[in-house]
């Protein structure tokens, strides 16, 4: 079995959870860096800071044959957890079923409401008064998997879908590392 504190963490764009996850991390190491975008500004960011990085432009490559080459990757660095941070492809459920219940996602709502995209203009179009983010296992349906732990930010009045993401996101940098330092303790 693969020890828990050795973490992959999987991005597609800027990483900005990322790099919560690797500047707070306590009781895991980040041990690679994965990416489905080899451009992603994220592994810039992780290069600099002296981690091992892999990448393949999963655009016209088959779900399970991209997924099955990112597995070894992991396996070839003894990955025993996997954090999602921004990463915008949806796992096979290969992949899933191989690493269940050592996979996590950080989400940007309460779930389980406001599953999927879009999340912020769909709260305001709701007209709820608190939003928030949520740490969950990852399993196959869609944000469906057990949450680890959440955090409420308030709706202010006069927010807009950009101005709600930023106070999200800023939660989610306080709330994933903290979970994920619980997570591994497992």
């Amino acid at each position: 079995m693969r020890d828990p504190r050795r973490v992959a963490i999987l991005i597609s764009g800027r990483g900005s959870n990322m790099q919560a996850l690797v500047e707070r991390a306590q009781g895991y190491e980040v041990v690679l860096v994965a990416s489905n975008k080899p451009l992603a500004p994220g592994l810039g960011w992780a290069r600099n800071a002296k981690l091992p990085t892999w990448a393949w432009d999963s655009k016209g490559v088959e779900k399970e044959e991209f997924d099955q080459t990112l597995s070894r990757a992991l396996e070839d660095h003894q990955v025993g957890t996997i954090a999602l941070a921004g990463f915008m492809r949806i796992l096979s459920p290969w992949f899933v079923d191989r690493w269940r219940g050592r996979i996590v996602n950080v989400h940007p709502s309460l779930l389980p409401k406001y599953q999927g995209l879009d999340t912020h203009r769909r709260v305001l179009a709701a007209g709820d008064r608190v939003s928030g983010c949520s740490v969950h296992l990852v399993t196959e349906e869609l944000d469906a998997g057990e949450v680890l732990g959440s955090a409420e930010v308030r709706v202010e009045p006069g927010d807009t879908p950009q101005t709600l993401e930023e106070r999200v996101l800023a939660a989610e940098h306080r709330l994933y590392p903290a979970v994920l330092t619980e997570f591994v303790k497992r």
